[in-house]
């Protein structure tokens, strides 16, 4: 009987090769020649080298990110790794710690067995089926989801964009079909500095250059205000035409901008008075990101349309939901919005399990405790390195001094073994994954203070 064995490599070291293959021809980088002996029946067989890739150390930006973009679009700035859990790993195998879990949205990426066992489970069962059909997990879903935050209805969709489109469709047809609004004059009020996402709709509403230019005309129908500003959401209502006001309780893209104590109860109130909906958008905010449930329930307020998205499937798949009582939601009708994976099996079942996680691991009570401890820390940085320090839970943010730059600052924290994303130049977001630990996040702390400190 044939027998084939390798025999311990012979030798093994590094070189440089310009030309292996075209793939690689242009990237120039070092890599691994190592000697293979196989035998056959006991007896040398084949003699040959294996050729093996390795990245340098030198720089982040290695073969990952330089085929991605040659091939892929530009449409963000980043850095390489692969995906982890409570740590991250680079592609040279360097074990570095995540604290800006917000854009990616996972909120508790050390996914507990459950949500993996929901995800295999169901994903050897049914993935999907057409909405004309009923199946197992939606309504179980849609009860489950609608029962814990208090509302009568729930619309599935996949991305949180879709979930701010769902909404302002919702408003619109809300508002002539309740309000009585005449037909194609309906406006929705948002906030300078908003952010909920890349489509025409969402860029119509943005004030960020880099969101907008080169891509109108844009939607009709919106109007901006000042974020935090009840006098000027109190003059904007008054004009019968505005079915809604959409905004985040907290703003993420724009830095982690928390409102005053007593806006959303002022959101609530005026909204109330000039029969206007309230529509927020708890994305990034919800899920108890913010150390509540909501970002709402911290002034304990219920809007009329409340988006989630992100976390709702703690980071296993794209899961969003618009949630609404019957007055608002019975204005869709069937056939007059939908998705092909809104409500998909698969989604159903890893969104119950996250909702489950999030209540049975107490994450919100979490966020709560350990967001003080973080916001603590970050306050013993001198002032002129850091000049302000934000935030709720663990949706966190620290403004660099001048002279600073926090994308530089973000490349450093890199090399040091902690991961952040910039915004607006000077900002800088934290937002730990919820399921970090309290010794994990005190030297997460100590590697941004030493960091910055050092620059």
């Amino acid at each position: 009987m044939s027998r084939l064995a390798m025999k311990k490599e012979d030798t093994g070291y590094e070189t440089d090769y310009d030309q292996i293959g075209s793939r690689f021809a242009e990237v120039g980088e070092k890599w691994r020649a190592k000697r293979i002996m196989v035998f056959k029946n006991g007896d040398p067989w084949f003699q040959g080298w294996e050729m093996r890739f390795v990245p340098s150390r030198d720089t982040m930006d290695n073969i990952y990110s330089r085929i991605s973009a040659r091939f892929g679009s530009l449409g963000v700035h980043g850095s390489d790794l692969s995906s982890g859990i409570r740590y991250i790993f680079t592609t040279d195998g360097t074990r570095v710690k995540n604290i800006d879990d917000l854009v990616e949205g996972s909120s508790y990426v050390a996914s507990p067995t459950s949500k993996f066992q929901a995800l295999t489970s169901q994903a050897h069962t049914l993935t999907l089926t057409s909405r004309a059909f009923y199946n197992t997990e939606l309504g179980e879903y849609e009860e489950y989801a609608t029962q814990l935050f208090g509302f009568d209805k729930l619309l599935p969709m996949n991305t949180g964009v879709e979930g701010g489109e769902t909404a302002n469709k919702m408003a619109r047809k809300w508002g002539y079909m309740r309000k009585g609004i005449p037909q194609n004059e309906a406006r929705i009020i948002f906030c300078e500095n908003n952010f909920w996402g890349r489509t025409l709709s969402a860029v119509s509403s943005s004030t960020d250059p880099t969101a907008y230019t080169n891509y109108g005309p844009f939607m009709p129908g919106y109007d901006i205000i000042p974020f935090n500003d009840l006098a000027a959401l109190e003059e904007a209502c008054k004009d019968q035409r505005v079915a809604a006001f959409m905004v985040e309780p907290i703003q993420g893209e724009a830095g982690v901008v928390v409102p005053d104590e007593g806006y959303l109860r002022g959101v609530r109130d005026v909204c109330s008075r000039h029969n206007v909906l309230f529509i927020a958008d708890e994305v990034q905010t919800g899920l108890a990101r913010t150390g509540r449930r909501l970002a709402c329930d911290h002034e304990d307020v219920k809007p009329d349309i409340l988006i989630l998205g992100k976390a709702l499937s703690g980071g296993v798949l794209p899961v969003s939901a618009c949630l609404a009582n019957d007055e608002v939601m019975g204005c869709i009708t069937p056939g007059t919005h939908g998705s092909t994976y809104g409500g998909n099996p698969l989604a159903c079942r890893v969104a119950m399990a996250a909702l489950e996680v999030m209540e049975e691991e107490k994450l919100a009570e979490r966020a709560h405790h350990l967001g003080k401890l973080l916001r603590s820390e970050l306050s013993k940085i001198p002032s002129d390195a850091v000049t302000t320090v934000r935030g709720k839970g663990l949706m966190n943010a620290v403004v660099i001094a001048p002279g600073l730059d926090a994308w530089q600052v973000c490349l450093r924290l890199a090399e040091n073994g902690l991961l952040a994303k910039p915004t607006h130049g000077d900002i800088i977001r934290l937002a730990p994954p919820l399921v970090i630990s309290e010794e994990q996040l005190l030297e997460c702390a100590d590697i941004i203070k030493r960091t910055i400190q050092s620059m």
